[in-house]
């Protein structure tokens, strides 16, 4: 079953034009590599009310999965997670024991997966958001658990040349 997804990139000076978006090129490769399509996407700026207007509208459009990026940080303009949440989210998890992608959100309404990607997914060809997007699709329900479990395997070593998934990042040892 093909999956579809909804993506919304958050952060005023991608909206006001001040930056150039590189976000939407990274998480569409990533969703069509597991043969998913990316269906929407939109940009918003830093307004945790017109996030959870988007979240809400994505939730109701159909998708199977809604990814954000932006706005993960703690810095005061970073108000997605707050708009996430303000969408009518059933459960929200933020932090993940794994580096880079530390500071990655994992929200449900229902079944619906909503992931936020903190902003490492621009810098680093790996993330914890590679670990978590097939298991997503897969239909998995992941909890606060499966994101502490990540802390075993969960230093990415910044190869020379990124070999992942032929390597240790996000595998706990047996």
């Amino acid at each position: 079953m093909r999956r579809h997804a909804g993506l919304i990139i958050t952060g005023s000076e991608v909206y006001e034009g001040l930056i150039e978006d590189k976000f939407e090129a990274i998480v569409r490769r990533k969703l069509e590599g597991y043969g998913a399509s990316l269906v929407e996407t939109v940009v918003l700026p830093d307004d945790a009310d017109l996030i959870a207007l988007h979240v809400r509208r994505l939730m109701a459009s159909g998708t199977d999965i809604i990814v954000t990026t932006g706005g993960m940080s703690v810095d005061p303009d970073d108000v997605t997670r707050l708009g996430i949440r303000n969408a009518g989210v059933d459960r929200i998890y933020y932090g993940a024991a794994a580096l880079p992608g530390a500071m990655c959100l994992l929200a449900y309404r229902e079944n619906l997966p909503i992931i936020g990607i903190p902003a490492c997914g621009l810098y680093h060809p790996t993330t914890v958001f590679d670990i978590l997007l097939p298991r997503l699709l897969a239909g998995e329900a992941l909890d606060q658990m499966d994101l502490a479990r990540l802390s075993v395997g969960g230093l990415c070593r910044n190869c020379d040349a990124c070999r992942y998934p032929a390597c240790g990042f996000g595998k706990a040892l047996s």
